[in-house]
């Protein structure tokens, strides 16, 4: 397991300078909304990711007129004491240091500290359009297997080509078929690699969330999901060449695994039009949890959870329930922000734990 000790932020968000030092497992964080709570948390998921969870550019991450800035985390794992380093130069570029060693290739640090965040933002899970479950489900195989994300970067270049010769194509009344073969072959392959990944894991994954569901809301709800992807039907190969005319006249790939989904139904309709505001928040809380349990089992230890407002989501008995299973049953840090000090200090105090609380 791991646990941070401290972090030290310049010019990150509204910190031009701070440090925070973390004495214990339960850690409160109370403050007026624009305080920098959820800034204090993403500082934490940057140094499990290398990234802002807000997919938002690192340059808009540097404190209002300040060049630069640098993210410092101090960790305990298995006994041990590690550094992680994030910095951004004023000319934009990105370094991320473990232990004082420089990554060649960013992608190579995710999985090593998995943490599972909870925001405010993340009901588009729900709402919003495929994109976003393909996000969800390609971060936790990202932090799962070291392969996954070089062949999900490798796709997209791929897929960029592929759309890039398209465009071209269309402009110059003119398409080189052996290319676009060639392109055809590559993109399969990855696809493929992608397609058995996603579609092995959530054989395991979705029953998974069903039953968290269940915990969370008491019942089942009628609750069904199920991975929708072409590549069910029709080898991609196949899949490329039956669309071959159609992305032409389009000038894009309209088909393969980067229109995955997960659709997600209740009673056999649509779930985001029947479920009520606590279905919603329930099936949120279900993912995620499902997303913590998945990490903690796969990677033998802990991943740090970082809940953001979350009682605003929830009432008092769901939360208490929540706080219960991650505060009290499992061994990992979690984080905890609220504009309510007193809620917040009341509701960790009923979980009979040690905690601290951080005022902002």
């Amino acid at each position: 397991m791991f646990f941070f000790s401290n972090i030290l932020l310049t010019q990150f968000r509204n910190y031009p300078l701070k440090q925070f030092a973390f004495k214990q497992r339960v850690i409160g964080i109370c403050g007026s909304n624009g305080s920098g709570k959820t800034n204090l948390l993403d500082a934490l998921y940057y140094l499990s990711f290398t990234k802002s969870y807000f997919s938002r550019p690192d340059a808009q991450n540097v404190t209002h007129n300040m060049a630069g800035m640098r993210i410092e985390g101090n960790l305990i794992k298995d006994g041990e004491p590690v550094k992680l380093v994030c910095i951004i130069r004023e000319n934009n570029k990105k370094e991320f240091l473990h232990d004082n060693n420089i990554y060649t290739k960013l992608s190579g640090h995710i999985g090593k500290y998995p943490c599972v965040m909870i925001a405010p933002d993340d009901v588009a899970l729900i709402n919003e359009g495929s994109e976003e479950r393909r996000k969800f489900i390609d971060t936790i195989l990202s932090q799962l297997y070291t392969g996954y994300l070089k062949q999900l970067i490798d796709y997209n270049k791929i897929l960029q080509q592929r759309n890039s010769l398209l465009k071209a194509a269309a402009e110059k009344n003119y398409m080189d078929e052996a290319l676009l073969d060639t392109l055809d072959e590559q993109l399969a392959d990855k696809a493929q690699f992608i397609f058995d990944s996603r579609k092995n894991f959530l054989k395991e994954f979705l029953p998974l969330v069903k039953e968290q569901y269940t915990v969370i809301a008491g019942k089942d709800d009628g609750i069904e999901l199920v991975y929708d992807s072409q590549l069910q039907q029709v080898n991609i190969k196949e899949l490329l060449k039956q669309n071959r005319q159609r992305d032409l006249y389009l000038q894009r790939t309209g088909a393969g695994i980067h229109k995955d989904d997960l659709v997600i139904t209740m009673h056999n309709e649509a779930f985001k039009m029947l479920a009520s505001q606590g279905q919603r928040k329930s099936l949120l809380f279900a993912l995620k949890l499902a997303e913590f349990i998945t990490l903690k089992e796969r990677k033998g230890f802990t991943p740090v959870l970082l809940l953001d407002d979350v009682f605003e989501k929830l009432d008092a008995d769901r939360m208490h329930n929540l706080l219960q299973r991650v505060c009290v049953q499992e061994e990992g840090q979690v984080f905890i922000t609220d504009t309510h000090k007193e809620r917040l200090q009341q509701a960790l105090a009923a979980l009979g734990q040690q905690y601290e609380l951080i005022e902002l």
